[in-house]
């Protein structure tokens, strides 16, 4: 059928307007609107048919009219964000089913091949109203908040984007996790042996930084993604660990970094320091999390009976440049899978004693298990400091002094 055969057929299905009769050919070029090429194909069909032109009905039977309240749709989501930050916008729209169905069997019926769904004229259209009522421009691919018609409920959803910056942190107190931990016995819900605050742990890392940050933001929760991470008995000193902060929900966009840094680091009371360097975004959490970075420890290793000086550094030395087997350990078996991993101790040093304990500095593959490279972890740990020595050997307090091959560029 040519256009003119189309719109006689459409037209006989009922009274429909020109937005819905101008979508049914809304992706050929004809440079307008939707509104604009039903009206033309209104007169145009008129034209050739040699019949009175009819102006659109009452009521549309596609979409009962949609198109007279953008206006009052783009006043709701208006409404809606009046208490939000935001620069960028989009929006989107659940169809109701009679007018998906309505149009889905007008296309199928005539074959249209050019059609422009519903949903997409009024994403469009309440769009650019929203976009002129307030200044902020349409995103598709990043916007700050999205906002969801709801064209059956007469309701608008709103859904706040995440902000995310980089930085660094050191953790200088030992007992403190990364991230927040639910209690083992409740999972969270509060009971005596969490003094029913929920947590297995009163802070954490991610809890000290995120603390000010969701104040600052009006957010609802702050979610810490660390470049890996150290066990909750080390500290993180050196050059700190590389990290991603998510602000979940924030009314605020517009915080400067560096007040934001000082005031972490006041509320956090020499416990946790951050260094922030950028503005990241989501994409750069995965690659964040997957980098393989190498990671250099300052340890202090403990042997059970007499060994010199000298001894232990030749032992420390045959470790190094060695390829390890190491057999998930015993201390994490009942979270990680039980399997064994190759990991290579890149370099590693006795650099001197403090009392009756050697301090070694290890430089290592991301992975590798720092106190089972000592201790041997019962043989799970091959080779081990503790299986060339032929004794005892265990970490008594464990540094982390550098987490290489982050991206650090703004």
């Amino acid at each position: 059928m040519d256009i003119n055969e189309n719109v006689t057929a459409i037209l006989a299905y009922g009274g429909i307007c020109d937005h819905c009769l101008g979508r049914f050919f809304g992706k050929r070029s004809f440079g307008l609107s939707n509104d604009e090429r039903g009206r033309g194909l209104r007169i145009a069909h008129a034209l050739a048919t040699n019949t009175p032109y009819a102006k659109a009905p009452g009521t549309c039977w596609v979409c009962g009219n949609f198109f007279d309240d953008v206006p009052l749709w783009a006043d709701r989501v208006v409404e809606a964000v009046k208490d939000l930050e935001f620069t960028t916008l989009l929006v989107g729209c659940r169809v109701p089913p009679m007018i998906a169905e309505n149009e889905e069997m007008v296309w199928s019926d005539l074959s249209l091949t050019d059609p422009e769904p519903f949903k997409s004229e009024v994403n469009r259209e309440v769009g650019k109203a929203v976009s002129a009522r307030t200044g902020k421009v349409v995103d598709f691919k990043k916007p700050d908040v999205v906002l969801i018609l709801d064209a059956l409920g007469g309701n608008v959803e709103v859904q706040v984007n995440s902000v995310f910056f980089y930085g660094r942190y050191q953790k200088f107190e030992r007992g403190i996790p990364q991230t927040h931990w639910d209690c083992r016995v409740c999972r969270g819900k509060g009971c005596e042996k969490c003094n029913f605050t929920g947590a297995q742990y009163l802070d954490s890392v991610e809890e000290l930084i995120g603390r000010p940050v969701i104040a600052a933001f009006e957010a609802t929760n702050a979610v810490l993604h660390g470049a890996g991470r150290e066990d909750i008995d080390a500290r993180m000193v050196g050059t700190g660990r590389p990290f991603i902060l998510e602000v979940v929900e924030p009314k605020k966009r517009s915080i400067d970094l560096a007040a934001m840094e000082a005031e972490i680091n006041r509320t956090a009371d020499g416990r946790v320091s951050v260094a922030l360097t950028r503005w990241a975004d989501r994409a750069e959490v995965e690659t964040l999390k997957s980098n393989k970075a190498h990671k250099k420890y300052r340890i202090l290793v403990e042997v059970d009976g007499a060994v010199s000086a000298d001894e232990f550094g030749i032992a420390v030395k045959t470790l190094q440049g060695v390829t390890i087997q190491q057999r998930t350990p015993e201390r994490v078996a009942h979270r990680r899978a039980d399997k064994i991993r190759e990991r290579k101790v890149l370099d590693i040093e006795c650099v001197g004693q403090q009392d009756d304990k050697f301090i070694v500095e290890v430089l290592g593959e991301a992975g590798l298990y720092i106190k089972e490279l000592v201790s041997g972890d019962s043989g799970r740990t091959v080779p081990s400091l503790a299986e060339i020595l032929k004794k005892k050997a265990h970490v008594t307090s464990l540094d982390v002094t550098q987490v290489e091959g982050a991206k650090e560029g703004e």
